[in-house]
């Protein structure tokens, strides 16, 4: 079974948009192993694939033809990489955010219940305190 040119296609523009070049990938064809018999173990059609700037590696069995390898050990690196990136990005933000949160002006009404909660708490523990001699 072969990938068609149209998903080829499609995989090298998500590959472009991710920052995905040829050059930062190290592709290596290795012994499968598991079920699958004599075919499996003579034929390195397993795929490992290393980013090197990113230093994820993927590893791809699923089918027995080397090509369908390929082409599924780099959309597994796609969805990798643009899982991290998504995760970046939404830490950014969650940090923006909170910064946001920290600098922001409390209402008067919320200053005032904080005051008076403080007063509170303020005789609460004066009332601890052991009474004065004199």
């Amino acid at each position: 079974m072969t990938v068609s040119k149209e998903k080829q296609e499609a995989l090298k523009k998500r590959m472009e948009a991710l920052g995905i070049h040829e050059e930062d990938l190290i592709e290596k064809f290795i012994l499968g192993s598991g079920s699958g018999g004599q075919k499996v173990n003579k034929t390195s059609s397993c795929v490992y694939l290393k980013h090197l700037p990113t230093k994820i590696e993927v590893k791809c069995q699923q089918e027995r033809s080397r090509e369908m390898n390929r082409f599924l050990a780099r959309r597994e690196l796609c969805d990798q990489i643009a899982e991290k990136l998504h995760q970046e990005k939404t830490a950014r933000k969650r940090e923006i955010e909170k910064i946001r949160q920290q600098k922001k002006r409390r209402s008067r009404r919320l200053q005032k219940k904080i005051l008076e909660e403080k007063r509170k708490r303020s005789e609460t523990k004066s009332l601890r305190k052991k009474p004065e001699e004199g």
